[in-house]
């Protein structure tokens, strides 16, 4: 059943998006790590640019369920493997006015050619029909469990795996990692998560609750679209779909954002990395100079020798 949401056309979300890039960035906050000097990006990309970004097309297109955005699309190095893998997650502000895997075929198709496989998942959004809470995470959580069923036939190494994810995508891979976390009453509690041990939050927007206003200012939607509505048995709404409210959980958090990224600024995740440490995880974060929002997913970007070299390092390569 589809909650009841605004009328959220592209345009107004284009309008909303170039409002929040025309804010001028603050300095980066303290503790996070400057990139190399010679990585600066010298113009921004815009949003008009990250929708313009094209990628091959996957090698294997895996269906997991009968609504159309329950698929994933697997994108694979030559050689016979294993491979490394990123589990890659779109953003686009849960909403499906964002063809969100489209632009992700952008690094999906650099990180191929680089030697890694990509498995990018797509799924349905809170303003699709069975979307939101709980479908919205059952989906995220089929997905990536089903990557130890196409281990085999794909050649994939699932001991050399990281999740990556981009503003709400970021929030999605962070709270995959943590599934082994979730309650067990909850719709999207599995019994035998696959481990993964990395994250890499790309602008991701992972606390709901402490970041409710800036989700709702960045993204014009409301913590209900996303984590569903209390009830009884679940007062919490944030106890089965914030990552925030599931630390610690034994993962090494990388939170890099773009200098000029006022959707989600450096302190979002400056907040989280202090919060994880606080609960006994390990956490950084990264700062793209003269980086947007967008800079975080283009692999034609200069940004992108930085965050390659965080998938490399986390893969072991």
């Amino acid at each position: 059943m589809l909650l009841a949401v605004p009328d959220f056309t592209e345009k107004a979300m284009h309008k909303l998006i170039r409002h929040s890039l025309c804010a001028a960035a603050g300095a980066a906050a303290v503790g996070a790590s400057a990139a190399p000097a010679d990585a600066v990006v010298t113009k921004p990309l815009t949003l008009d640019e990250y929708l313009a970004l094209k990628g091959p097309a996957p090698d294997k297109r895996i269906v997991y369920g009968p609504a159309p955005s329950q698929f994933v699309e697997l994108f694979k190095p030559a050689g016979p493997g294993p491979h490394p893998v990123v589990l890659l997650l779109h953003g686009g502000c849960w909403t499906r006015h964002y063809d969100g895997i489209a632009q992700m075929r952008n690094m999906a198709g650099a990180m191929a050619k680089d030697g890694i496989a990509v498995w990018s998942v797509e799924y349905r959004r809170y303003d699709e029909e069975g979307g939101g809470y709980p479908g919205m995470y059952q989906d995220v959580a089929t997905a990536v469990d089903l990557l130890k069923h196409e281990a085999h036939a794909s050649a994939l190494d699932l001991n050399r795996i990281v999740a990556v994810g981009h503003s709400a995508g970021g929030h999605l891979a962070q709270w995959a990692v943590s599934r082994h976390k979730l309650p067990e009453w909850s719709p999207a509690w599995a019994p035998q998560p696959l481990p993964i041990k990395t994250v890499i939050s790309l602008g991701g927007l992972a606390d709901l609750r402490n970041e409710a206003a800036l989700i709702r200012t960045s993204c014009d939607c409301e913590s209900a679209f996303i984590a569903g509505k209390p009830s009884e048995r679940r007062p919490d709404i944030f106890a089965d779909t914030s990552p925030a409210e599931m630390l610690p959980a034994g993962v090494h958090t990388i939170l890099i954002h773009g200098e000029l990224d006022t959707i989600s600024p450096t302190v979002t995740g400056e907040n989280y990395a202090r919060r994880a440490k606080a609960a006994g995880d390990t956490a950084e974060v990264l700062v793209l100079p003269g980086g947007s929002h967008f800079d975080e997913v283009s692999a034609d970007s200069k940004s992108w020798v930085i965050i390659r070299a965080q998938i490399r390092k986390a893969l072991g390569l």
